[in-house]
Protein backbone atom coordinates (compact mmCIF):
# COMPACT_ATOMS: atom_id res chain seq x y z
CA UNK A 1 0.00 0.00 0.00
CA UNK A 2 1.21 3.49 -0.85
CA UNK A 3 1.66 5.49 2.34
CA UNK A 4 0.18 8.88 1.52
CA UNK A 5 1.39 10.56 4.72
CA UNK A 6 4.90 9.14 5.03
CA UNK A 7 7.22 11.70 6.61
CA UNK A 8 4.41 13.97 7.81
CA UNK A 9 3.84 14.94 11.44
CA UNK A 10 0.21 15.29 12.50
CA UNK A 11 -1.73 16.44 15.55
CA UNK A 12 -5.15 14.84 16.04
CA UNK A 13 -7.33 16.19 18.83
CA UNK A 14 -10.03 14.11 20.45
CA UNK A 15 -8.42 10.90 19.24
CA UNK A 16 -8.96 8.50 22.14
CA UNK A 17 -12.18 7.06 20.68
CA UNK A 18 -14.72 7.25 17.87
CA UNK A 19 -13.94 9.17 14.69
CA UNK A 20 -10.74 10.63 16.14
CA UNK A 21 -9.37 7.18 16.95
CA UNK A 22 -10.23 5.96 13.45
CA UNK A 23 -8.39 8.94 11.96
CA UNK A 24 -5.33 8.35 14.14
CA UNK A 25 -5.11 4.69 13.13
CA UNK A 26 -5.61 5.49 9.46
CA UNK A 27 -2.95 8.22 9.58
CA UNK A 28 -0.54 5.76 11.21
CA UNK A 29 -1.35 3.18 8.53
CA UNK A 30 -0.33 5.80 5.96
CA UNK A 31 2.98 6.48 7.71
CA UNK A 32 2.34 9.70 9.67
CA UNK A 33 4.08 10.38 12.97
CA UNK A 34 1.44 11.44 15.46
CA UNK A 35 0.59 13.58 18.44
CA UNK A 36 -2.67 12.18 19.80
CA UNK A 37 -4.87 13.99 22.29
CA UNK A 38 -7.79 13.27 24.57
CA UNK A 39 -9.13 13.64 28.09
CA UNK A 40 -9.23 9.87 28.82
CA UNK A 41 -5.60 9.06 29.59
CA UNK A 42 -6.08 5.28 29.79
CA UNK A 43 -7.71 5.08 26.37
CA UNK A 44 -5.06 7.41 24.98
CA UNK A 45 -2.24 5.19 26.27
CA UNK A 46 -3.88 2.12 24.77
CA UNK A 47 -4.15 3.87 21.41
CA UNK A 48 -0.53 4.98 21.60
CA UNK A 49 0.58 1.40 22.16
CA UNK A 50 -1.47 0.25 19.17
CA UNK A 51 0.02 2.97 16.95
CA UNK A 52 3.61 2.26 18.02
CA UNK A 53 3.15 -1.33 16.89
CA UNK A 54 2.50 0.08 13.41
CA UNK A 55 6.13 1.31 13.23
CA UNK A 56 5.41 5.04 13.41
CA UNK A 57 6.17 7.44 16.24
CA UNK A 58 3.43 8.62 18.59
CA UNK A 59 3.26 11.12 21.47
CA UNK A 60 0.32 11.59 23.87
CA UNK A 61 -0.99 14.92 25.16
CA UNK A 62 -4.00 15.06 27.48
CA UNK A 63 -6.00 18.12 28.46
CA UNK A 64 -9.10 20.24 28.00
CA UNK A 65 -9.14 21.44 24.39
CA UNK A 66 -11.11 24.50 25.48
CA UNK A 67 -8.11 25.74 27.48
CA UNK A 68 -5.42 27.61 25.58
CA UNK A 69 -2.51 25.90 27.32
CA UNK A 70 -3.63 22.57 25.82
CA UNK A 71 -3.15 23.98 22.32
CA UNK A 72 0.27 25.24 23.35
CA UNK A 73 1.21 21.78 24.69
CA UNK A 74 0.07 20.09 21.46
CA UNK A 75 2.11 22.36 19.20
CA UNK A 76 5.20 22.13 21.41
CA UNK A 77 4.94 18.35 21.63
CA UNK A 78 4.82 18.00 17.85
CA UNK A 79 7.70 20.41 17.23
CA UNK A 80 9.85 18.84 19.94
CA UNK A 81 9.21 15.28 18.78
CA UNK A 82 9.34 15.72 15.01
CA UNK A 83 10.71 19.20 14.28
CA UNK A 84 7.65 20.23 12.26
CA UNK A 85 3.83 20.28 12.11
CA UNK A 86 2.42 19.17 8.77
CA UNK A 87 -1.19 18.39 9.66
CA UNK A 88 -3.69 19.45 12.32
CA UNK A 89 -6.98 17.58 12.65
CA UNK A 90 -9.39 19.45 14.93
CA UNK A 91 -11.63 16.56 15.90
CA UNK A 92 -12.24 17.13 19.62
CA UNK A 93 -15.81 18.09 20.40
CA UNK A 94 -18.98 17.39 22.33
CA UNK A 95 -22.59 16.91 21.23
CA UNK A 96 -26.00 17.80 22.59
CA UNK A 97 -29.53 16.83 21.63
CA UNK A 98 -31.45 19.19 23.89
CA UNK A 99 -34.32 21.29 22.58
CA UNK A 100 -33.93 25.05 22.42
CA UNK A 101 -35.96 25.43 25.62
CA UNK A 102 -33.71 22.97 27.45
CA UNK A 103 -30.34 24.50 26.51
CA UNK A 104 -28.86 26.37 29.48
CA UNK A 105 -26.41 29.28 29.29
CA UNK A 106 -23.77 26.96 30.79
CA UNK A 107 -24.32 24.35 28.06
CA UNK A 108 -24.16 27.03 25.35
CA UNK A 109 -20.87 28.35 26.71
CA UNK A 110 -19.35 24.88 27.10
CA UNK A 111 -20.34 23.81 23.59
CA UNK A 112 -18.83 26.86 21.91
CA UNK A 113 -15.71 26.77 24.10
CA UNK A 114 -14.88 23.16 23.26
CA UNK A 115 -16.18 22.81 19.69
CA UNK A 116 -15.26 26.21 18.26
CA UNK A 117 -12.89 28.11 20.54
CA UNK A 118 -10.71 25.03 21.01
CA UNK A 119 -10.28 24.74 17.24
CA UNK A 120 -9.34 28.42 17.03
CA UNK A 121 -6.74 27.92 19.77
CA UNK A 122 -5.05 24.97 18.04
CA UNK A 123 -5.06 26.71 14.67
CA UNK A 124 -3.47 29.76 16.27
CA UNK A 125 -0.71 27.64 17.78
CA UNK A 126 0.21 25.52 14.74
CA UNK A 127 0.05 28.16 12.02
CA UNK A 128 3.34 29.93 12.90
CA UNK A 129 5.22 26.64 12.43
CA UNK A 130 3.37 25.89 9.19
CA UNK A 131 4.19 29.39 7.92
CA UNK A 132 7.86 28.81 8.73
CA UNK A 133 7.75 25.55 6.76
CA UNK A 134 5.79 27.15 3.91
CA UNK A 135 3.19 24.39 3.96
CA UNK A 136 0.59 22.62 6.06
CA UNK A 137 -2.92 21.19 6.11
CA UNK A 138 -5.63 21.90 8.69
CA UNK A 139 -8.74 19.70 8.80
CA UNK A 140 -11.63 20.83 10.98
CA UNK A 141 -14.32 18.34 11.98
CA UNK A 142 -17.71 19.90 11.38
CA UNK A 143 -21.15 18.36 10.81
CA UNK A 144 -24.09 18.54 8.45
CA UNK A 145 -25.81 20.19 11.45
CA UNK A 146 -23.55 23.17 10.75
CA UNK A 147 -25.11 23.56 7.29
CA UNK A 148 -28.79 22.89 7.91
CA UNK A 149 -31.15 22.51 10.87
CA UNK A 150 -31.03 19.00 12.29
CA UNK A 151 -33.94 17.47 14.22
CA UNK A 152 -31.63 15.58 16.58
CA UNK A 153 -29.02 18.24 17.37
CA UNK A 154 -29.23 21.14 19.78
CA UNK A 155 -29.05 24.74 18.64
CA UNK A 156 -25.69 25.23 20.38
CA UNK A 157 -24.20 22.23 18.59
CA UNK A 158 -25.38 23.47 15.19
CA UNK A 159 -24.09 26.97 15.88
CA UNK A 160 -20.69 25.63 16.99
CA UNK A 161 -20.35 23.64 13.75
CA UNK A 162 -21.56 26.53 11.57
CA UNK A 163 -18.80 28.50 13.26
CA UNK A 164 -16.30 25.80 12.32
CA UNK A 165 -17.37 26.08 8.68
CA UNK A 166 -16.92 29.85 8.78
CA UNK A 167 -13.54 29.55 10.53
CA UNK A 168 -12.48 27.07 7.86
CA UNK A 169 -13.36 29.37 4.98
CA UNK A 170 -11.84 32.54 6.44
CA UNK A 171 -8.65 30.79 7.51
CA UNK A 172 -8.39 29.09 4.12
CA UNK A 173 -8.77 32.45 2.37
CA UNK A 174 -6.07 34.08 4.52
CA UNK A 175 -3.59 31.19 4.38
CA UNK A 176 -3.97 29.73 0.88
CA UNK A 177 -1.31 31.99 -0.64
CA UNK A 178 1.10 31.01 2.13
CA UNK A 179 1.02 27.28 1.48
CA UNK A 180 -1.50 26.28 4.16
CA UNK A 181 -4.69 24.51 3.10
CA UNK A 182 -7.71 24.53 5.43
CA UNK A 183 -10.74 22.28 4.91
CA UNK A 184 -13.55 20.76 6.94
CA UNK A 185 -15.33 17.42 7.01
CA UNK A 186 -19.07 17.28 7.71
CA UNK A 187 -20.05 13.74 8.75
CA UNK A 188 -23.63 12.57 8.79
CA UNK A 189 -24.87 9.58 10.85
CA UNK A 190 -21.81 7.54 11.86
CA UNK A 191 -21.71 4.21 13.68
CA UNK A 192 -20.35 5.04 17.15
CA UNK A 193 -20.88 3.98 20.76
CA UNK A 194 -23.79 6.41 20.87
CA UNK A 195 -25.53 4.95 17.81
CA UNK A 196 -25.37 1.48 19.38
CA UNK A 197 -27.77 2.76 22.04
CA UNK A 198 -30.50 3.62 19.51
CA UNK A 199 -33.74 1.70 19.54
CA UNK A 200 -34.40 -0.56 16.53
CA UNK A 201 -37.20 1.80 15.50
CA UNK A 202 -34.97 4.87 15.55
CA UNK A 203 -32.18 3.03 13.72
CA UNK A 204 -34.60 2.09 10.95
CA UNK A 205 -35.77 5.70 10.74
CA UNK A 206 -32.17 6.88 10.30
CA UNK A 207 -31.42 4.19 7.72
CA UNK A 208 -34.46 5.14 5.67
CA UNK A 209 -33.32 8.77 5.54
CA UNK A 210 -29.94 7.89 4.01
CA UNK A 211 -29.94 7.22 0.24
CA UNK A 212 -27.12 4.69 0.65
CA UNK A 213 -29.16 2.85 3.36
CA UNK A 214 -26.36 2.45 5.87
CA UNK A 215 -24.62 4.36 8.62
CA UNK A 216 -21.16 5.71 7.98
CA UNK A 217 -18.12 4.36 9.79
CA UNK A 218 -15.17 6.04 11.41
CA UNK A 219 -13.07 4.68 8.57
CA UNK A 220 -15.30 6.43 6.01
CA UNK A 221 -14.44 9.74 7.67
CA UNK A 222 -10.79 8.81 8.23
CA UNK A 223 -10.29 8.06 4.53
CA UNK A 224 -11.41 11.59 3.65
CA UNK A 225 -9.10 13.03 6.31
CA UNK A 226 -6.12 11.12 4.88
CA UNK A 227 -6.92 12.45 1.41
CA UNK A 228 -7.21 16.05 2.61
CA UNK A 229 -3.96 15.74 4.57
CA UNK A 230 -2.09 14.28 1.63
CA UNK A 231 -0.52 15.90 -1.41
CA UNK A 232 -3.33 14.39 -3.51
CA UNK A 233 -5.54 17.23 -2.21
CA UNK A 234 -3.01 19.94 -3.08
CA UNK A 235 -5.58 22.12 -4.88
CA UNK A 236 -8.47 21.69 -2.41
CA UNK A 237 -8.86 24.59 -0.02
CA UNK A 238 -11.75 26.12 1.91
CA UNK A 239 -14.14 23.20 1.39
CA UNK A 240 -16.56 21.61 3.88
CA UNK A 241 -16.95 18.09 2.53
CA UNK A 242 -20.09 16.07 3.29
CA UNK A 243 -19.56 12.44 4.32
CA UNK A 244 -23.12 11.25 4.89
CA UNK A 245 -24.22 8.72 2.29
CA UNK A 246 -26.27 11.36 0.48
CA UNK A 247 -28.42 12.34 3.47
CA UNK A 248 -27.62 16.02 2.98
CA UNK A 249 -26.36 17.35 -0.36
CA UNK A 250 -25.20 20.86 -1.18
Amino acid sequence: MTQLLKGKAAIITGSSRGIGKAIALKFAEHGADLVIHGSREGALSDLQAEILRMNVRCVCVSGDIGEYHTAEKLAEACKNAYGRIDVLVNNAGINSRHSFEEVTPEEWDSMLRINLTGAFYTCREVIPQMLEQGEGSIINMSSSAGKTAHPNASVCYGVSKAGINSLTQKLAYDMAGKGIRVNAICPGPIETDMSKQWTPEYREKVFSSIPMHRLGTGEDVANVAVFLASDMAAFICGESINVNGGKYMN
